[in-house]
């Protein structure tokens, strides 16, 4: 795994102070943690991040006050680029598909291990994202369900050169950049940069936008 560049501030929401606990005893010895600021409360949440914006987010979907999908639709609204990992009891499609939908970088259960939550908070501060083949099946079936919109036309001007085809494919399977540059015999950088180039020609703003777009226009089908 890459190391992040800069220490990183952690926040936690969740309404279980044993659940925080276990996350803070996890996260406090790793060596890019700087600090980690728990909260029960989503009002303190948006506090902080008007005071300090913190570098990655870990949220509970199920709040008393106001539920994952509102904190994250409000702190999205006024901050952008803050990288929210949700973390759920909750693995339905339309759960998933609503959080990442929303901006989330991740979304795991809580029943994930220990490993793939540092893996996925430090992808998370080094690529800006992590994505599972469990969170790429659940875009793909809420944008294959009959009740949606059918496969559109891929506009005429926009083109995909065959290795972008494959680097897309790959990454709509839920493959991370070193798993497709393992797979692809290229360097991790180039796999990124195809994956730049991916978000710019379909103006997608994450990675599961690109996966709505492929499979809006059965790019995965070909």
């Amino acid at each position: 795994m890459v190391s992040p560049i800069a220490p990183a501030h952690i926040a936690l929401l969740d309404d279980h102070p044993m659940f925080r606990q276990g996350l803070r005893y996890i996260l406090e010895p790793l060596p890019y943690v700087a600090s980690i600021t728990e909260m029960a409360e989503a009002a303190d949440l948006v506090a902080l991040c008007r005071q300090q914006l913190p570098d990655v987010v870990l949220l509970d979907l199920q709040m008393p006050q106001m539920d994952g999908p509102e904190v994250a639709q409000l702190l999205l609204a006024e901050f952008p680029e803050l990288k929210i990992i949700v973390l759920s009891m909750f693995s339905a499609d339309k759960y998933i598909t609503q959080m990442m939908k929303l901006g989330a970088r991740s979304y795991l259960p809580k029943d994930a291990t220990q490993e793939e939550l540092v893996q996925a908070i430090q992808e998370v501060l080094s690529t800006g994202y992590h994505f599972t083949p469990r969170m790429s099946r659940a875009l793909m079936r809420g944008v294959q369900k009959p009740s949606r919109q059918p496969i559109t036309k891929l506009p005429e001007l926009l083109q995909f050169t065959p290795r972008e085809e494959e680097v897309l494919r790959l990454i709509c399977q839920g493959h991370r950049a070193s798993e497709i540059a393992e797979q692809l015999f290229i360097s991790r950088r180039t796999v990124e940069g195809h994956w730049q180039k991916l978000l710019e020609k379909t103006g997608a703003s994450s990675v599961a936008a690109l996966v709505v777009f492929a499979a809006k226009h059965g790019l995965l089908d070909q």
